[in-house]
């Protein structure tokens, strides 16, 4: 099946042994709405090998303005087992793995021992900074893509060498809402392609990731902005001080 890469092993400055790299690693996605569907359906066109996607609860029609692995005729079920049945019927070497749950410190700790990279697609800080914690905790790259109306946010963390996601939102962002805000399903599918394609990119040695920069986006004017971000040498998570676990859950609430 190499052949179905033909186009993307053409590439300047891609590797040769990039499409082996992509067929060996497991990418976790967590959330696969708007933005993680977009994400793994490249991950998966890439040739990443195993994808392991985390969603709870069942599809909704609301769902349907940007969630593309999804089907009307899917609603009230898994949406993790609806993104896992699209992808697989498309792209049928990629090994799916569907857990209808959120992050969680056990089970997604567990299958981060598994995983190469993770992305961070979920709608809420709570979540985001446990799974950002998980990663830093076992060495995993991970990627933050988070939209709000029409605006973007998109950064990876290289653990140990650049900011975490605590380091750049300290106690998250109140003005994003973990349920209701307004979605248009071209700026989640952008965020999530953009996501996709920073993970490509750590995995492969192919371009220059987005590690120590933070790149904002506001897509109802097509603006761009790069920021460079650096590692608070006082954050909880990865400083020099790391704080207790159950000190860093309580200034959570």
């Amino acid at each position: 099946m190499i052949e179905r890469f033909d186009r993307q092993l053409t590439l300047p400055g891609f590797p040769a042994d990039a499409q082996l790299r992509l067929r060996n690693a497991t990418a976790l996605v967590a959330g696969v709405g708007g933005v993680g569907g977009a994400a793994a359906t490249y991950l998966a066109a890439a040739g990443v090998g195993r994808l392991v996607l985390l969603h709870p609860g069942p599809l909704e029609l609301p769902d349907l303005n940007r969630q593309t692995l999804m089907r009307p005729e899917w609603l009230g079920r898994s949406r993790a087992d609806c993104a896992a049945g699209t992808l697989a019927a498309h792209y049928p070497d990629v090994e799916v793995v569907a857990l209808a749950e959120g992050i969680d410190e056990s089970s997604t700790g567990r299958w981060l021992h598994e995983a190469t990279i993770a992305l961070d697609c979920r709608h809420n800080f709570p979540e985001r900074f446990l799974l950002n914690e998980l990663c830093v905790r076992t060495g995993v790259p991970y990627v933050f893509a988070a939209m709000n109306a029409g605006e973007g946010h998109v950064t990876v963390v290289r653990p140990g060498r650049t900011a975490c996601l605590r380091c750049l939102f300290v106690e998250g962002d109140p003005a994003w809402e973990p349920l209701g805000f307004p979605v248009l399903g071209a700026v989640a599918g952008t965020v999530g392609t953009l996501a996709a394609l920073e993970a490509v990119k750590v995995l492969t040695g192919w371009g220059l990731p987005l590690y120590g920069r933070l790149l904002v986006m506001d897509l109802s004017d097509a603006t761009f902005r790069s920021y460079r971000t650096q590692r608070d040498r006082a954050c909880p998570v990865c400083g020099d001080r790391q704080r207790p676990r159950d000190q860093i859950l309580v200034a959570q609430l």
